[in-house]
């Protein structure tokens, strides 16, 4: 019975070893994964053109994310300066071969939630699901939008900046 023991926990410690801890930088990194659209009506009949950005990331001390209390606070956010831990910028079409950049007011501060609950610093990876949309109405036309992204931690490192592919939304005339 000692031996079964000893052989399980031998084998236990050679299986826990064999596991490679990525080694991230600590200055989170992201990739383009995929962009997708669909529309939507809410509750006041209001139709809304939803797009979801999704972008894989990883980084080396997964100090990324922030709860709401912390993002409520003044002082919390005053190292973010005039964007959250996310940045979203939009680029519209304006004629062949141009394009203009904006920050959109509801898109000014954006907030990743918590990435890594338990507060231990470690390497993390995985996807992220950002999220703006458009609404729909009487003057509105199609526009050719894509978009920039970056994020960034708790340290206030910022990743790279990736850019997605075009979609068409309901957008007013410049």
């Amino acid at each position: 019975m000692k031996i079964k023991v000893l052989l399980f926990f031998v084998s236990a410690i050679a299986l826990a070893s064999c596991v490679d801890i990525p080694d991230f930088s600590d200055t989170p990194k992201i990739f383009y994964n995929g962009i997708d659209q669909y529309t939507e009506t809410d509750e006041k009949g209001i139709m809304r053109e939803k797009v979801i950005i999704t972008i894989d990331f990883e980084d080396g001390n997964g100090d990324l994310g922030a709860s709401p209390e912390e993002y409520s606070s003044p002082i919390f956010k005053k190292p973010y300066g005039n964007w959250g831990n996310y940045e979203l910028v939009t680029v519209r079409k304006i004629a062949p071969g141009k394009w203009q950049e904006s920050i959109l007011s509801e898109d000014s501060i954006k907030w990743l939630p918590i990435l890594k609950p338990d507060g231990k610093p470690g390497p993390i990876k995985g996807k992220l699901d950002l999220n703006t949309s458009f609404a729909k109405g009487n003057s509105t036309i199609p526009v050719t939008l894509k978009f920039k992204v970056r994020i960034r931690d708790r340290a206030l490192n910022v990743s790279n900046q990736i850019e997605t592919d075009s979609v068409i939304v309901p957008g007013y005339p410049l």
